[in-house]
Parts: structure tokens; C-alpha cells; sequence
């Protein structure tokens, strides 16, 4: 052990005091970037909003699907993308192949390791993503969440593609109206984790509960993973199960089209009624061919799109996630923070013979 003189001991604890001084004005052995920035965990808890801001130039945002392959998301995704060039920013899309409840986290952790700007999350599981989206807040890295929500601690905002409770409801009164009220139903959705699936299917059994709906059934929540060929395959099990099937909800774009496809080619085409949520593209045929009257959607583009606008606007500093804040989102006009830092997208679109024509995407 080394025994310091007098002198050098009162050397040394005046080196440690101007070090604590130091550390509570920046760090001690150096300031990096993250050292000297706030914890901006929460929407609005650490930063004032600057309306006034103009959008940075040169963001980096990061569009992170339930899935890479998945049609639907690719067009949000690639919107959003094409939209961050407007502002000067760039975007781009990552992913897993599989929607699995943990399948996103190696992705995020990879996305803070590159300094991303920000983070937009369709989430599988509203907890298992959560973990590393906060460690990713605490460096300053903005997070979005769209289409499917996190636990609402692990984001700034949730653009939502339109009002859940709207959504649900509207898909069991569609389905009521052309099934005359009566019979058995079931619903196809995606994971049994999805966020933004298990709150449409709860409005939709609230819906249920109405004496409008007192003969008719719900008799099975069936999962098929937004796998095409699983989807497809719990599709044919409902029917073999419920041969007396009176109709089909499925709320994802996957599962529709998968379930379509199955009913257009067996027995139950014309008898059993498929309604959802699906994009014209996919379900032309379909609506043409007679296999489905109608379904229902917004425009994927523009949720991308608002998305893209939304981050800009977080690591901007225009705002924070705070209800009431404003922002502008480019062609799509001026939008409002709602509770819980949810910007809703607007009303979704209920497509038929008379007008899937005029849409493309």
C-alpha cells in the first residue's frame, strides 16, 4: 500500500472536490452525449414544447412493423418513408418475418445502437417491446407507436388509424346488417397479443351485448398469427367446427384476405359472410367475384404518412406528446395530441362493388 505525504493528500481532495463539482455539472471523466441529456421517458415530462420550431433537417427514422412482410405494413411504412424526404429527412424499414410477441426487441436494441432520431413501432405486444423503447427514450431517441399500440409508458404518441371503439363497433353493426342479426359468428384476428386487435375485439363484444344482437353468437375468437397460410387453415377449422357459420369478422388484412381466398373457392361462398378489414387491392376479386360484399379501412399511406410528420414534429421539439399540443402534418393539414399522446388518423372507409375501383393501394 502506498502511504501519500501530507501535501499529497491535500492535493488529491482538492482534485476530488473540483471532480464532484464537475460531475454535478456534467461527468467527471468527460461529457458524452447521452450524459448530458434528460431523461425523456415520459410525453411532456422533460421538455417544454416549441410550436415555433421549425423540423430539423437530416432525421433519422426507423419504421419498425409487426412483420417485414406484410403487405399492409409495407404500405405504411413505405409512405411514411417517402414522407420524411419531404422535411429533408430519411427513412427506412426493419424487421422480424414472424409477428411473435418478442421478435421486435433485437430490432429496437439495434436501432439505438445506430442513433436513430426516431422510432416508429407497429408493437405485437403492447410490454415484451417495452423494455428497450424506454432505454431508447432515455437517449433521446423520439417513440412512436402506429397502427398497434405499446403500453402507453413506453411511447411519446400512438397514431391511431382511427377511433378503436368505432372501429369494433362499426365491424359487428356491418356484419349484424348483413347477416339479419341471427346465427353464429366468429372472429379471425392476428396474434392473441396485438394491441390494437384485443381492443377491437373488446367494443366488439361490449357491441355485442346490445338486445340488437340478441340472436346472434359469438362462438370462437380464432387466432392465425398474421400468417397467410395460418390464417387460411383456422379459417377452414371455424367452418369445419360450425358448419352452421353465419359469418366471419376478421380485422386484419392478413386474415381477410386468407379467409376470402379459402370461402371463394369451397361451398360457403355467398352463404357464409366475410367482413373486416382489408385493403382494395387485396380484396378486388374478392368484392368482385361475390365472395364478400363489403369491408372496411383507412388509408394506409396517410397513417404512414402522419406518422412520419408526428416523429419529425417529437425530435423537432414542436411538441411532446402532451394533450392539447398541435402539430402540422404536411398535406394532411393540422392535427391535435389527444389523451394519452393518441392522434387519431380520422374515420375509416367502408369499400363495396360501387367504389373499390377508385381505389390503389
Amino acid at each position: 500500500m502506498t502511504i501519500l505525504s501530507p501535501a499529497r493528500r491535500r492535493a488529491a481532495a482538492t482534485a476530488a472536490a473540483v471532480c464532484a463539482l464537475a460531475v454535478a455539472l456534467t461527468a467527471c471523466s468527460g461529457t458524452t452525449k447521452d450524459s448530458a441529456k434528460k431523461d425523456t421517458s415520459k410525453a411532456g415530462t422533460a421538455a417544454k414544447a416549441d410550436p415555433g420550431a421549425p423540423l430539423k433537417k437530416g432525421l433519422k427514422l426507423a419504421f419498425l412493423p409487426k412483420q417485414i412482410n406484410n403487405p399492409y405494413e409495407k404500405i405504411v411504412d413505405e409512405a411514411g418513408i417517402a414522407a420524411a424526404k419531404e422535411y429533408g429527412g430519411t427513412g427506412k424499414e426493419v424487421g422480424p418475418s414472424d409477428a411473435s410477441a418478442s421478435s421486435q426487441v433485437s430490432y429496437i436494441n439495434t436501432l439505438i445502437q445506430q442513433r436513430q432520431d426516431a422510432i416508429l413501432i407497429a408493437a405485437n405486444d403492447p410490454n415484451a417491446v417495452c423494455g428497450p423503447l424506454k432505454q431508447a427514450m432515455k437517449k433521446d431517441i423520439k417513440v412512436v407507436a402506429y397502427d398497434s399500440d405499446t403500453a402507453k409508458d413506453c411511447r411519446q404518441l400512438f397514431i391511431n388509424q382511427a377511433s378503436s371503439e368505432e372501429i369494433g363497433r362499426s365491424l359487428v353493426q356491418h356484419l349484424g346488417e348483413q347477416i339479419g342479426y341471427q346465427g353464429k359468428i366468429a372472429i379471425l384476428s392476428a396474434t392473441q397479443n396485438a394491441t390494437n386487435q384485443n381492443t377491437w375485439i373488446e367494443f366488439m363484444k361490449d357491441e355485442l351485448k346490445q338486445p340488437t344482437y340478441k340472436n346472434m353468437q359469438l362462438v370462437k375468437v380464432a387466432y392465425g398469427d398474421d400468417a397467410d397460410q395460418k390464417s387460411f387453415q383456422q379459417t377452414q377449422g371455424l367452418l369445419q367446427a360450425y358448419p352452421d357459420l353465419k359469418g366471419i369478422i376478421s380485422p386484419t388484412t392478413v386474415g381477410i384476405a386468407a379467409a376470402a381466398r379459402y370461402l371463394s373457392d369451397s361451398s360457403y361462398q355467398g352463404k357464409v359472410v366475410l367482413n373486416g378489414l382489408g385493403t382494395p387491392n387485396q380484396m378486388r376479386k374478392y368484392v368482385k367475384d361475390g365472395t364478400v360484399e363489403q369491408f372496411s379501412l383507412w388509408n394506409p399511406e396517410e397513417l404512414g404518412y402522419l406518422g412520419s410528420y408526428a416523429a419529425a414534429a417529437l425530435a423537432s421539439g414542436q411538441i411532446t406528446g402532451a394533450e392539447g399540443e398541435k402539430f402540422k402534418a404536411g398535406k394532411l393539414g393540422e392535427y391535435t395530441v389527444g389523451k394519452d399522446g393518441e392522434v387519431i388518423l380520422g374515420e375509416p372507409t367502408v369499400f363495396d362493388k360501387k367504389n373499390i375501383d377508385t381505389f390503389d393501394f
